[in-house]
Formats: structure tokens, sequence, C-alpha cells
């Protein structure tokens, strides 16, 4: 029977999928574990600034694809900083290089990035496959606001749109009430969460934060004997640190345990069911205030009358969430 499960899961259509990241360590993990999963197909990576610079976002994106043997899929160069020219990186959590500062001498150089910048790679192939691609945007939302800007009708040529950043609550991990996709580029969030008519889907910190995963599981996986293991547990080891640290207890709340951000939001693409609870309002990013700028906030009474609404997860399948990432380091 599973055999015969097996064959008709290889006929049906994979999910095409764009993939915007600002390759970190949860960017990586998050890219494994959609490079691991056979119902999707990845027509390109566009890469932005966040984590790390975007020298640093480029070569962890060739370096997670080198690992995988995938060098196949298309990797581009975009946004060095944000609409207003700003760059906001804190080397504490994902290192200054944005691996955790353990460097691989036989990486993937720059040569191997296509010509073409990002956004107009990513207008081009949601063009190409109108209707089709759902856009995974797991970093700051600078390529996905200035493909909207160059090309108007980017939005509706989507057949969707997962997000991870944003706040629910007005608790922020790297401002007052900011979380710090949102704050690193609070314009573009702005730009998406207005423009974008295709459905929405919003995983956000304090859905990663609520659904942590317990320590032990943690070192059951990075120990797995196998070579892409080997590469997470040393990209993780700063990270973990600095997340049971003190440190980390402040920045991080909601209990203890290892968080890996991007990955809720890739998890629900892959898998639909991975979501088993989620709620839809009108969403809008705070510019403004002082203390508030870059906050998502979310229209609960509905007295903004926002046409468009998001999609925003609540509550998490951890059982098949654990599965995914265990999939991805075999």
């Amino acid at each position: 029977m599973q055999q015969v499960v097996n064959q008709m899961d290889s006929k049906m259509p994979k999910k095409l999928l764009l993939l915007d990241v600002d390759c970190g360590v949860d960017d990586a993990q998050a890219m494994m574990m959609a490079l691991a999963a056979p119902n999707v197909q990845i027509l390109g990576i566009t890469c932005t600034h966040g984590n790390t610079k975007i020298e640093n976002v480029c070569k962890n994106v060739l370096r997670v694809l080198k690992l995988c043997q995938r060098m196949e899929i298309p990797v581009y160069r975009g946004a060095s900083t944000s609409l207003l020219g700003e760059l906001l990186h804190d080397p504490a959590y994902h290192g200054e290089d944005g691996l955790g500062d353990v460097p691989d001498p036989n990486a993937p150089g720059l040569e191997y990035l296509q010509a073409e910048h990002a956004v107009n790679a990513m207008i081009r192939i949601v063009t190409e496959h109108t209707g089709q691609v759902c856009l995974v945007a797991v970093g700051p939302l600078t390529n996905v606001a200035l493909a909207a800007k160059m090309d108007p009708t980017f939005p509706s040529k989507l057949k969707c749109l997962y997000i991870m950043g944003g706040n629910m609550e007005a608790r922020g991990n790297v401002r007052v009430c900011s979380e710090f996709n949102f704050v690193t580029d609070p314009e573009a969030a702005s730009i998406v969460l207005s423009h974008f008519t295709c459905p929405t889907y919003i995983a956000t910190l304090e859905y990663s934060l609520r659904h942590r995963l317990p320590w032990d599981f943690f070192q059951k996986w990075i120990n797995q004997n196998t070579e892409k293991a080997q590469f997470m547990k040393k990209i993780t080891a700063l990270t973990a640190k600095f997340t049971k640290g003190d440190q980390g207890s402040k920045e991080l709340h909601f209990g203890h345990g290892f968080v890996s951000c991007d990955s809720y939001a890739m998890a629900a693409v892959i898998d639909e069911s991975v979501v088993t609870e989620h709620a839809q309002y009108g969403v809008s990013v705070e510019l403004h205030g002082s203390l508030t700028r870059g906050m998502m906030v979310l229209d609960t009474l509905d007295l903004l009358k926002l046409k468009h609404k998001a999609i925003v997860f609540l509550k998490c399948d951890m059982e098949k969430f654990k599965q995914l990432l265990v999939n991805a380091l075999k």
C-alpha cells in the first residue's frame, strides 16, 4: 500500500516555490526543509539583506545548496539595504557571517550567482508561471516590495505569499514592539501587506516562539549520523548558546527551547495541515511610532475595513513539524 501511495505522490504536480531569504541559521534550516520535500520544486532563491550583509547571504545560500547537492537551483543577489538605505544586523544570534561563524573554505563563491538582479528574476519567474508560484519570504521584505513597485501586476500573478515576520501582541525581539524582519524594513513590510491581494499567510514571532522544540529533540536532531546534521551542529552552536544564556532568555519569551522561526513558514508551505488553527485579519504596519515603528497591527475589530485579509497562524502540529525537520537532515 505504501508503495502505491508513493507512486501516486510522485505523479502529483509539485508546488512551485520561489524563496526570498536573508540566509541566517534558521533560513538555512528552512531551505533544507524545502530541499528535502518531494512535493515541491524550487524555481529560484533570491537574497536580501537582513541577518548579515548581502554578500554573506548569497554565499550562505550557495553553501547550503552545495551541501544538499542542488547547485542547479539559480541564486540571485537582491537588495543590500532597506528601502530607506538602512541596515540592521546583530551578530550575537546568527554570527557575523550569518551561519554561526564556522566558515567552510571549500564553500562556493559568488561567481556561482546569476547575473540577473533578484527583483527582476522574481518578476520574470512569476510572470512565466502566472498563478502557480508560492513566494516564501523569510527575511526583510525589501525585494518583494520592490517587485510590486516595479511591476504592479506582480502581486496578482502569485498563487500565494508566505511570510515569516511581524508580531501579534506588540512584543518585539530586537525592538520594544517590533519583530526583526519587519523592523529591518518597515516601509517594505507596509507595501507588501497593503499591495498584495493574493492569499497571504503569516508565521509571526509569537507563533514561532509558542511552538518551541525541546532541547532533547534538538540534540538528537543535530547528532544524526549524516553530513547535513554535522553541518547543522556546527552552524547552530552559537545560536543555541545565545538562546540558552541570560541574554537569550531576555530576548526570547514564552519558555525555553529551540526555535527555527523561518522553518514554521516553510513547513506550512510544504504541508498545509501543519497549521491546525489560524485567524484572518486585516493587517498593517506602524511606520511612525517612536516605540512601535515596524510593529504589525492586527485589525481584530475590522475598524480599518481592509478588503484583503491575511491568514495569521495560531497553532502548529508539532509532530508533523518535527518530522519535516528530521527529513531535512537525512
